[in-house]
Protein backbone atom coordinates (compact mmCIF):
# COMPACT_ATOMS: atom_id res chain seq x y z
CA UNK A 1 0.00 0.00 0.00
CA UNK A 2 2.71 2.20 0.77
CA UNK A 3 4.71 1.77 -2.54
CA UNK A 4 1.22 2.46 -4.05
CA UNK A 5 0.74 6.08 -2.27
CA UNK A 6 4.59 6.51 -2.93
CA UNK A 7 3.74 6.29 -6.38
CA UNK A 8 0.74 8.12 -6.63
CA UNK A 9 2.20 10.55 -4.13
CA UNK A 10 1.72 13.86 -6.73
CA UNK A 11 -2.03 12.79 -8.25
CA UNK A 12 -2.67 12.29 -4.05
CA UNK A 13 -1.06 15.68 -3.39
CA UNK A 14 -3.19 17.18 -6.14
CA UNK A 15 -6.80 16.27 -5.31
CA UNK A 16 -5.70 17.68 -1.54
CA UNK A 17 -4.70 20.55 -2.87
CA UNK A 18 -8.65 20.25 -4.89
CA UNK A 19 -9.92 19.59 -1.48
CA UNK A 20 -8.35 22.31 0.17
CA UNK A 21 -9.37 25.28 -2.38
CA UNK A 22 -13.19 23.79 -2.30
CA UNK A 23 -12.95 23.33 1.75
CA UNK A 24 -11.55 27.01 2.24
CA UNK A 25 -13.84 28.49 -0.27
CA UNK A 26 -16.96 27.63 1.74
CA UNK A 27 -14.94 28.49 4.75
CA UNK A 28 -14.75 31.80 3.54
CA UNK A 29 -18.28 32.06 1.57
CA UNK A 30 -20.14 30.97 4.75
CA UNK A 31 -20.02 32.84 7.50
CA UNK A 32 -20.28 35.82 5.29
CA UNK A 33 -23.66 34.63 4.49
CA UNK A 34 -23.93 34.36 8.36
CA UNK A 35 -23.71 38.03 8.20
CA UNK A 36 -26.36 38.71 5.65
CA UNK A 37 -28.74 36.12 7.04
CA UNK A 38 -28.60 37.70 10.55
CA UNK A 39 -29.73 41.06 8.70
CA UNK A 40 -32.78 39.23 7.79
CA UNK A 41 -36.33 37.82 9.60
CA UNK A 42 -37.44 34.27 10.53
CA UNK A 43 -39.58 33.19 7.83
CA UNK A 44 -38.86 35.58 5.12
CA UNK A 45 -38.67 34.56 1.87
CA UNK A 46 -35.23 36.04 1.86
CA UNK A 47 -34.13 34.68 5.35
CA UNK A 48 -35.63 30.53 3.69
CA UNK A 49 -33.30 31.37 0.74
CA UNK A 50 -30.29 32.09 3.12
CA UNK A 51 -30.94 29.01 4.66
CA UNK A 52 -30.98 26.93 1.66
CA UNK A 53 -27.84 28.08 0.37
CA UNK A 54 -26.01 27.31 3.66
CA UNK A 55 -27.57 23.77 3.85
CA UNK A 56 -26.28 23.72 0.36
CA UNK A 57 -22.83 24.88 0.68
CA UNK A 58 -22.11 22.75 3.75
CA UNK A 59 -23.85 19.67 2.05
CA UNK A 60 -22.49 19.75 -1.21
CA UNK A 61 -19.40 21.87 -1.28
CA UNK A 62 -17.92 21.65 2.66
CA UNK A 63 -18.51 18.54 4.04
CA UNK A 64 -17.30 16.23 1.15
CA UNK A 65 -14.17 18.36 1.17
CA UNK A 66 -13.06 18.69 4.82
CA UNK A 67 -13.76 14.73 4.60
CA UNK A 68 -10.96 14.80 1.69
CA UNK A 69 -8.35 17.04 2.75
CA UNK A 70 -7.90 14.85 6.04
CA UNK A 71 -8.41 11.30 4.42
CA UNK A 72 -5.55 12.51 1.96
CA UNK A 73 -3.33 14.36 4.29
CA UNK A 74 -3.15 11.53 6.59
CA UNK A 75 -2.61 9.33 3.70
CA UNK A 76 0.31 11.62 2.52
CA UNK A 77 1.58 12.20 6.04
CA UNK A 78 1.78 8.33 6.70
CA UNK A 79 3.67 7.78 3.51
CA UNK A 80 6.10 10.42 4.16
CA UNK A 81 6.72 10.02 7.58
CA UNK A 82 5.47 13.49 8.59
CA UNK A 83 4.23 12.72 11.95
CA UNK A 84 7.68 13.76 14.08
CA UNK A 85 8.44 16.63 11.89
CA UNK A 86 7.57 19.63 14.29
CA UNK A 87 5.83 21.81 11.49
CA UNK A 88 3.51 19.29 10.51
CA UNK A 89 2.52 18.87 14.30
CA UNK A 90 1.87 22.74 14.19
CA UNK A 91 -0.05 21.78 10.81
CA UNK A 92 -1.87 19.26 12.22
CA UNK A 93 -2.98 21.57 15.12
CA UNK A 94 -4.06 24.30 12.83
CA UNK A 95 -6.28 22.22 10.32
CA UNK A 96 -7.84 20.94 13.76
CA UNK A 97 -8.86 24.43 15.00
CA UNK A 98 -10.36 24.92 10.86
CA UNK A 99 -12.10 21.92 11.30
CA UNK A 100 -13.41 22.69 14.74
CA UNK A 101 -14.38 26.63 13.00
CA UNK A 102 -16.23 24.42 10.31
CA UNK A 103 -18.38 22.23 13.04
CA UNK A 104 -18.90 25.43 14.65
CA UNK A 105 -20.16 26.98 11.53
CA UNK A 106 -22.25 23.76 10.61
CA UNK A 107 -24.00 24.58 14.05
CA UNK A 108 -24.56 28.10 13.67
CA UNK A 109 -26.10 26.84 10.22
CA UNK A 110 -28.25 24.82 11.71
CA UNK A 111 -29.30 27.50 14.43
CA UNK A 112 -30.59 29.80 11.82
CA UNK A 113 -32.62 27.05 10.14
CA UNK A 114 -34.17 26.26 12.96
CA UNK A 115 -35.15 30.26 13.52
CA UNK A 116 -32.90 30.43 16.58
CA UNK A 117 -29.78 32.47 15.82
CA UNK A 118 -28.80 34.49 18.90
CA UNK A 119 -25.51 36.18 17.29
CA UNK A 120 -25.17 39.56 15.49
CA UNK A 121 -23.95 40.01 11.78
CA UNK A 122 -20.75 42.02 13.76
CA UNK A 123 -20.01 38.28 15.73
CA UNK A 124 -20.25 36.28 11.76
CA UNK A 125 -18.36 39.73 10.58
CA UNK A 126 -15.20 38.64 12.86
CA UNK A 127 -15.35 34.91 12.45
CA UNK A 128 -15.53 35.68 8.87
CA UNK A 129 -11.71 36.00 9.33
CA UNK A 130 -10.40 33.32 11.41
CA UNK A 131 -10.43 30.72 8.31
CA UNK A 132 -7.94 33.83 6.85
CA UNK A 133 -5.67 33.93 9.59
CA UNK A 134 -5.35 30.02 9.61
CA UNK A 135 -5.09 29.71 6.30
CA UNK A 136 -2.11 32.49 5.79
CA UNK A 137 -0.49 30.44 8.91
CA UNK A 138 -1.02 26.68 7.15
CA UNK A 139 0.43 28.34 4.38
CA UNK A 140 3.35 29.28 5.93
CA UNK A 141 4.06 26.17 7.99
CA UNK A 142 3.98 23.65 4.86
CA UNK A 143 6.01 26.15 2.51
CA UNK A 144 9.00 27.27 4.05
CA UNK A 145 8.91 24.57 7.18
CA UNK A 146 10.01 27.04 9.92
CA UNK A 147 10.64 24.31 12.00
Amino acid sequence: MREFVLHHYLFIKALHVIAVIAWMSGMFYLPRLFVYHAQTAPGTPEYERFTTMERKLLKIIMNPAVVAVWILGLVMAWSMDYWPLHWFQAKLTLVGAMTWAHHSYALWAKDFARGRNTRTERFYRIWNEVPTVLMIAIVILVIVKPF
